[in-house]
């Protein structure tokens, strides 16, 4: 039986996910910053330990860790889903508020992996998924420092899964599309408190208004996501990234095709910036 642990569970994907585990089951510890949030039909399985964790507590994650092997024995899964959004102008974003996200959706990510990793060291097996975002590939107006936010997520992801090879430890970054949850609620999204008038009616303020509007219309379906995610990680062989919604594919092909448009344009000057002796010997 394997043993999930996720946090940000209280709804919309996390609680998803934590569906779909004991559907299949599994046992799983589901965080929340206060376990009054955690849906009832979680709470009620058997197999489900609820654990009120703030993860920009630095000290709460190293408890919550202490508890759930104490219950299960060991942790194979970690799922880092706590997080929020920030929409605006990079312009109008003040360092305080980027840092409080950041601290949310970077930091507190790395204190909760800091906290599961020596479990699955010992265990020299386990497996690390971190929600991440499809601006976490593709820079958005509107939405600049969450997607900064997120790119760390999916540079920090690359870095643990060629680190923790040796232990038999994966490390994947799912990479999320528009989804029907509550994301673009207030209570996951805020906006910055210095708005600048002459954003409006440009791309980063035309994200706003498609906010308010998108909000439970997206296309994506966290059930079928998070059943996929479940089986991914089932699979045994996780990719690097799984682009999860047609929207997240799409615009990461778009990508790509625009990195070989940019490479083919600057190849030889770039290649030239060598030194010469060096190109001789290459």
């Amino acid at each position: 039986m394997t043993t999930w642990f996720i946090s940000g569970a209280s709804r919309g994907l996390g609680a998803e996910i934590a569906r779909a585990a004991l559907r299949g089951g599994d046992d799983v510890v589901a965080t929340a910053r206060t376990t009054d949030r955690l849906p009832a039909d979680l709470t009620a399985s058997e197999h489900l330990l609820p654990l009120r964790l703030d993860v920009t507590d630095q000290a709460g994650a190293p408890a919550a860790v202490d508890a759930a092997v104490e219950r299960f024995g060991r942790i194979d899964v970690l799922v880092n889903n706590a997080g929020r959004g920030l929409l605006g102008a990079i312009e109008e974003v003040s360092d305080a508020e980027a840092r409080s996200l950041f601290d949310l959706n970077v930091f507190g990510l790395l204190a909760l992996t800091r906290a599961v990793l020596p479990v699955m060291r010992r265990q020299r097996s386990g497996t690390l998924v971190h929600i991440g975002s499809r601006s976490g590939f593709e820079g958005e107006p509107g939405v600049g420092l969450y997607s900064a936010s997120k790119f760390a997520v999916a540079g920090i992801s690359e870095a643990l899964a060629a680190e923790l090879a040796p232990f038999g430890i994966q490390s994947t970054v799912v990479e999320p599309g528009v989804f029907r949850t509550d994301f673009l609620d207030a209570s996951s999204l805020s906006l910055p408190a210095g708005r600048i008038a002459d954003y409006d009616g440009t791309p980063a303020h035309t994200t706003l208004d498609w906010s308010s509007q998108a909000n439970h219309t997206q296309l994506g379906d966290p059930v079928k996501g998070a059943e996929l995610i479940r089986d991914v990680v089932r699979s045994g062989a996780l990719p690097s990234h799984l682009y999860l919604g047609k929207d997240s594919i799409e615009r990461r092909e778009a990508l790509i095709e625009r990195a070989h448009a940019d490479i083919a344009t600057w190849r030889s000057r770039s290649v030239a910036t060598a030194h010469d002796d060096a190109l001789a010997s290459a």
